[in-house]
């Protein structure tokens, strides 16, 4: 490749950093908890999103912070979740947020981006297994309460 091309267009790269050790199988909502809440370090702050990847058995691949916010809000970009998906190879996600409230209820934001994820998602046959809502004390997963 030309130094001249390289200086033209954007080099795209997929990176793994192993290092963090992940159940082998996620199999329920408590699980997904144990594996992502380790990651939200300012958790009564500010908002975070993660998501987890996983592969047809529902091992975890990795994970990937989404966005990071203010007080009231953050960013769910469908485009950046299915692009981590596709490039991860992942056939299902877990997603995660932060209610720096401390109110585990979803609000109907958290509703309606979920809804257009898992459309979006089951176009390129990924599977949104579930969206969990995370506070200093615990969580709410949305496919426990049967809004997946």
């Amino acid at each position: 490749m030309t130094q001249q091309f390289k200086s033209l267009v954007g080099e795209i790269k997929v990176s793994y950093e192993p290092g963090i050790r992940f159940k082998s199988c996620i199999s329920k909502s408590q699980d997904a908890y144990e594996e992502l809440r380790p990651l939200f370090n300012q958790i009564s702050y500010k908002e975070q999103a993660f998501m987890l990847l996983l592969n047809r058995a529902n091992n975890t691949l990795g994970w990937v912070k989404l966005s990071e916010g203010g007080i009231n809000g953050t960013v769910m970009d469908i485009r950046i979740i299915v692009q981590h998906a596709l490039l991860s190879h992942a056939t299902s996600i877990i997603l995660a947020h932060n209610h720096p409230s401390g109110n585990r209820q979803p609000s109907q934001q958290d509703l309606t981006i979920t809804s257009q994820i898992k459309k979006g998602c089951r176009l390129l046959e990924i599977n949104l297994l579930d969206h969990l809502i995370i506070t200093s004390d615990g969580y709410t997963s949305l496919a426990d309460e049967g809004r997946i």
